[in-house]
């Protein structure tokens, strides 16, 4: 068949019935939505000089609990590590209670007659 033929209005009627039902075939209905966990939510305010009353929406406490799971450390979402790269630091609480005290490991700034010097000779020279 030529591509420049005519169809008479029975035959593209069928082309058409035809067409529906593929689509139909091949359509899915989606009615459940999730929030996809991967992408942050913005909720954005309105306008300052808007004089639009605010629309009270009745909270969905399933949606919240799966925003704040899905917000939440992999450490709290589950009792294993999923990757290996989840495995290095997995336990990371502290090996040692951590002391202010203790001079090992705070290093304070503190200041020797040669520092002093030093500081009095930058600001004497600003």
């Amino acid at each position: 068949m030529a591509g420049n033929e005519k169809h008479d209005f029975v035959h593209q009627n069928a082309i058409h019935v035809e067409t529906i039902r593929k689509e139909q075939r091949h359509q899915k209905l989606h009615t459940e939505f999730s929030i996809n966990p991967h992408r942050k939510l913005h909720v954005l305010p309105d306008k300052p000089l808007c004089r639009k009353p605010p629309e009270v929406i009745a909270e969905n406490s399933d949606f919240i609990e799966a925003f704040h799971k899905a917000r939440q450390e992999p450490t709290k979402k589950y009792t294993m590590p999923l990757t290996e790269s989840q495995e290095i630091g997995w336990m990371s609480t502290p090996l040692i209670p951590s002391n202010r005290k203790d001079e090992r490991f705070n290093f304070y700034r503190f200041s020797t007659d040669v520092t002093k010097h030093q500081e009095s000779a930058q600001r004497s020279s600003n």
